[in-house]
């Protein structure tokens, strides 16, 4: 069995859940993560603040060799603690196995929706 792609920890800097939304699509956030280990992959998420202390404590899991979109307007952690809307945050992925993360955005705040997708950052 080939070894599992990608890295263990992941860095995306810039997120922002918009406070409003037009039409019917709801702006939102997603991290993409694919795990091509055969095990689980256990995530550590940390979301990371300008002006405050972060979030610490978000867990979440991807199957092995699956797929997994994780919206950031659902993220909690063991103190129900939420990110706010309207609030410019960064994120740290941490996995006990190798993962491959990816970022997306919709922006449904005007009538010209816009999807924006990146690679997330991968420390080694």
């Amino acid at each position: 069995m080939p070894s599992a792609a990608g890295d263990k920890l992941w860095i995306i800097p810039d997120g922002y859940i918009p406070e409003i939304s037009s039409g019917t699509l709801t702006s939102h956030e997603s991290i993409c993560v694919l795990n091509t280990a055969s095990e689980d992959a256990h995530l550590e998420i940390t979301i990371f603040f300008e002006d405050r202390d972060p979030i610490e404590g978000i867990a979440e899991t991807v199957p092995g060799r699956r797929t997994r979109h994780i919206r950031t307007s659902g993220l909690k952690n063991n103190a129900g603690e939420a990110i706010p809307v309207g609030v410019p945050y960064a994120i740290e992925v941490k996995s006990d196995v190798p993962i491959i993360v990816q970022y997306s955005r919709l922006d449904s705040t005007q009538a010209e929706n816009a999807l924006m997708s990146v690679m997330a950052y991968p420390i080694k």
